[in-house]
């Protein structure tokens, strides 16, 4: 069998030796060692074992498997056994028309999942009863802390938030390590109405039900939501979705912010994540919403469409002072959850809710007949059984019979029941504790039984048997633009390959089926993975301490800026709070600066596109008492590799600063250079992008953190797992001890079959950018370029001579080619008027050169604009895309053929010459997005307004 790296890497070796033969090279080593300079360059190979082929991948990955001990989980504390739906694993997890699509920036070509999104948000808002809810956040945890910063920005005074103490411990530690950077006080209180009452608080936050399984009274509850709202605090609910399908509406009793998880919805455990957590807010607060949020708007022919809201990448534009510094949120399985919801329907999962109740009362019922005391006679799911001194001997003798159960503390157990619990499971549970289950119910839900007044929209209602909802996904997925269509040359993302040898892992059981909170020896498997892909990640990178908790780059981010914080305050010197920026770095760096409690000082950029050293100088001298780091991309997000970057960070560090290595672009460096021996002190990691877990229409994502020695004492941990980091933490950045640990598994498989020729794919993707700089310098000025003329993993194609000479926009062009069959590059970041592309290592020559045969025809098109044959407003480039029912309607008043707007490439339109059969259409044609913001709908409207 061939190796890996010849199914991964595009070109072959006769197309490389075409490519390097017209840049002028003899092989990829000249072509890097030209475009890398000489002083970081590695001298030997990466250590990293031989790659290895795919069966050897995947039966190492199935032992590893195999020696984690699932059993059946029913642990709690916010994760739960669930059965996903064959027809939505198979359509949806499984479908790479799903899990290869990019965030839906491009909303032309993003309709399906837009839809589906949609779909999350109403099942969201119907649930909470609150008016609006975002696409998904990252975990329960990290929401709650969302839900925190909306209550402060939107109240402004008080410095305290009270805690429930009924609290997701997990949860309670995120929030935790927020507010040490922020100045906010977190007051944990078994009597939250007294708490309010005494403390300047601006937030309540109340877990409903409690992480013991009590549930407070709509009485209960509303008077703590009435003695808040007097105080001036808002009241934020953490909130069980599946309880809220029998239970009453958050809203109704006085919540102003509702959170949780969507994981019971039908997503496996994996050991913590990926899952999908909700937020949504009561009026006037979405504007404060944290991530995305999908609205309703309309196209040029006002056609009802669907886009991104209000602050889609809000970061680059209002950076330090954005909502949040979320960049990657859990599309895919918020997608997943709406799916689930969607084929069960209201009745449906109202029918699994009272299931796991009545379940969950017989079993209280059989253990109150034993003699045993409960923490509460009011419960959904989850009670907490007092055993004085026999908690252990009963957790143990459960296990052993293939259950697991909560240890809370000596005296006490904690027994959650889950959608897969079944018979034999609460008979097991009964036998532990010396009792016997029989039909009786003992306990109640302690609220009134909600109506069944919500998810009353169609689509809730028309897709419960499998063909139908075969159909639907597949309808939605034709919609979509992803990688199972064409390339996705978006700058900084990397839209690589995600190999299928690699995803298939995440479904091996026990990596599927693992609770995050199991016993360590049942997790052995995991531990496994987690050692390996730690030290495969730290040989690449050259640092000495690798976190995987991070479940997003933004979290990773965060994450390293908290090291750094408490470094420099463990060395006595609190005052070092200045975070120096380059003015092109990622938006996020900002918004993740000012989370970490830091002060943003930019830096400016130099006429070839470098950081000003000039200034760089200036700023580090002007606040070298302060100083606390600088964070910069490499290569840099201009698309070069800088030269002098070991000068930088011998700069920074003698005025006693650390630095930060933005890791969005490490494909160009893997096997070429490593950070951690060139001067920095700490890096985040994409797996989703520079490792091959796919991006998933927006997420999942996961964000390593990389630290040399010093800063490894200050990595993040938690509270409930040991051995996932270091004592002198400042604490978690996410819910679940391993963050998005079941799908580790990919990035661990992918290194595995690359082995050290990852350092092949930096040179593909070095040789691909190169090659297209080349190509389309003969109609585009490339903006940026390093000392030798060459790029590095992308390049900024400058737009903005051809718009001042034919009034084409950036727009213009990325819309036209979404009728080349392309997605866009990045629009306007991190230059207004350019576009950043990156072709990656993946990608054939014969795509790339479809690429750049597209760029330049639409070069071509835009100077029969500026001739005047054909209008400003009315050409190929103005309306496009154009949809089928466009090109194929009775009417047709526009200066140019329906040919050239259906097929401006030609009918040989596909990589192979598959012809104008295979063309990609997209749902709708422009979007205006001003409408959508100035009529906001955030909520499904009847199907038949968008269809």
């Amino acid at each position: 069998m061939e190796p890996f790296e010849t199914r991964h890497v595009g070109p072959d070796a006769a197309a490389r030796s075409t490519m390097l033969q017209r840049l002028g090279f003899s092989d990829l080593d000249a072509l890097t060692a030209a475009a890398l300079p000489a002083e970081i360059a590695m001298e030997g190979p990466l250590d990293l074992p031989a790659a290895r082929s795919e069966a050897e991948v995947q039966a190492d990955l199935m032992r590893m498997a195999q020696t984690n001990q699932p059993g059946r989980a029913m642990i709690g504390l916010g994760y739960y056994g669930t059965l996903t739906p064959a027809v939505i694993r198979r359509n949806i997890l499984e479908n790479p028309a799903w899990y290869t699509a990019y965030t839906p920036y491009q909303p032309e070509i993003s309709q399906g999942r837009l839809e589906m999104l949609l779909t999350f948000q109403t099942m969201i808002a119907d649930l909470t009863g609150l008016p609006a809810a975002g696409a998904s956040l990252l975990d329960e945890g990290t929401a709650v802390a969302e839900a925190v910063g909306v209550a402060r920005r939107r109240q402004r005074s008080g410095s305290v938030v009270v805690v429930d103490a009924g609290i997701l411990p997990q949860s309670l530690a995120v929030l935790r390590t927020r507010a040490l950077a922020l100045g906010v006080e977190i007051v944990a209180s078994a009597d939250p109405v007294q708490a309010v009452t005494e403390h300047d608080a601006f937030a309540v936050v109340v877990q409903t039900p409690a992480t013991d399984g009590t549930i407070r009274s709509v009485e209960e509850l509303s008077a703590l939501a009435t003695r808040a709202h007097d105080q001036g605090a808002l009241v934020i609910a953490a909130a069980d979705l599946l309880a809220l399908t029998v239970m009453p509406a958050p809203a109704t009793w006085g919540a102003d912010i509702v959170v949780g998880s969507t994981q019971r919805f039908g997503v496996p455990l994996f050991y913590g994540g990926p899952h999908a957590a909700y937020i949504a807010v009561g009026p006037g607060m979405e504007r404060q919403l944290p991530g995305r949020l999908v609205g309703l708007s309309q196209d040029r022919h006002g056609t009802p469409a669907l886009r991104l809201a209000l602050q889609t990448r809000e970061q680059h534009i209002r950076r330090e002072k954005a909502t949040s510094n979320i960049c990657t949120a859990q599309v895919l399985l918020a997608i997943v959850a709406a799916a689930y919801a969607i084929y069960h329907g209201p009745g449906g999962l109202r029918g699994i809710a009272h299931d796991i109740a009545t379940a969950t009362r017989r079993l209280a019922a059989a253990l109150h007949a034993a003699g045993y005391t409960l923490a509460s006679e009011t419960f959904f799911d989850t009670v907490t059984v007092s055993t004085p001194d026999g908690a252990a001997q009963i957790v143990e003798r459960a296990r052993e019979n293939g259950v697991h159960l909560r240890f809370v503390d000596p005296d006490h157990v904690g027994i959650s029941v889950g959608e897969d619990t079944s018979e034999t499971d609460l008979a097991t549970v009964a036998t532990a504790f010396g009792a016997t289950l029989t039909h009786d119910e003992y306990g109640a839900w302690g609220q009134p039984e909600r109506p069944q007044d919500y998810l009353s929209h169609p689509v809730f209602h028309r897709y419960h048997s499998e063909t139908e909802m075969m159909r639907y996904l597949r309808a939605l997925a034709a919609r979509d633009f992803a990688l199972d269509q064409g390339m996705i040359p978006l700058g900084s993302c990397t839209m690589k390959l995600n190999p299928a040898a690699a995803l298939e892992t995440i479904s091996y059981p026990g990596f599927a089926n693992l609770h995050p909170f199991v016993p360590i020896h049942d997790a052995q498997g995991y531990a496994a993975l987690i050692t390996g892909l730690e030290a495969q990640l730290a040989a690449i990178t050259g640092y000495d301490a690798v976190s995987l908790q991070p479940n997003a780059g933004s979290q990773g981010e965060f994450a390293g800026l908290m090291a750094v914080r408490s470094y420099h305050h463990a060395q006595g010197h609190p005052e070092r709070v200045v975070c120096l920026i380059p003015a092109s770095a990622h938006g996020t760096n900002a918004a993740s600066a000012a989370m970490a409690g830091m002060e943003v000082a930019v830096v400016k950029t130099a006429d070839d596109g470098a950081i000003d050293f000039d200034d760089l100088s200036a700023q580090v001298s002007r606040y070298a008492d302060r100083l606390a780091v600088i964070m910069i991309t490499y290569p840099s997000t201009h698309g070069v590799y800088e030269s002098r970057v070991r000068e930088l960070c011998a700069l920074v560090h003698d005025a006693g600063g650390q630095v930060y290595v933005d890791g969005a672009n490490l494909n160009a460096l893997m096997g070429l250079a490593q950070p951690g021996r060139f001067g920095a002190d700490v890096s985040h990691l994409n797996l989703h992008k520079t490792f091959a877990i796919p991006h998933g229409g927006g997420g999942p994502g996961v964000g390593p953190v990389a630290v040399r020695e010093h800063l490894a004492p200050y990595l993040p941990n938690h509270p409930l797992v040991a051995d996932a980091g270091p004592v002198t933490s400042y604490g978690p950045v996410s819910a679940a001890p391993y963050g998005s640990a079941g799908i580790l598994s990919i990035s661990y498989a992918f290194i595995a079959l690359m082995g050290p020729e990852l350092r092949h794919a930096s040179q593909g993707a070095v040789l691909a950018a190169n090659y297209v700089a080349s190509r389309l310098r003969e109609r585009y000025p490339i903006l940026y370029a390093g000392e030798n003329g060459l790029v590095a993993h992308e390049c900024l194609v400058d737009l903005r001579p051809l718009t001042k000479r034919t009034g084409v926009s950036v727009d213009d062009v990325a819309k036209r080619l979404i009728d080349y069959g392309f997605h866009a590059p990045t629009m306007s970041f991190p230059v207004a008027g350019t576009l950043m592309v990156e072709p990656t290592e993946s990608e054939s020559l014969a795509e790339l050169d479809r690429f750049c045969e597209a760029m330049l025809s639409i070069a071509d098109e835009a100077e029969r604009v500026a001739a005047g044959e054909w209008p400003t407003d009315d050409n190929p480039l103005h309306n496009a895309p154009h949809t089928l029912a466009e090109v194929t309607g009775d009417a047709w008043d526009h200066p140019y053929p329906r040919s050239l707007a259906a097929h401006p490439a030609g009918l040989a339109l596909g990589a192979v010459s598959t012809g104008a059969r295979d063309r990609y259409w997209p749902a709708v044609g422009r979007i205006d997005g001003v409408f959508g913001d100035r009529n906001l709908v955030c909520s499904c409207p009847p199907l038949e307004d968008y269809r």
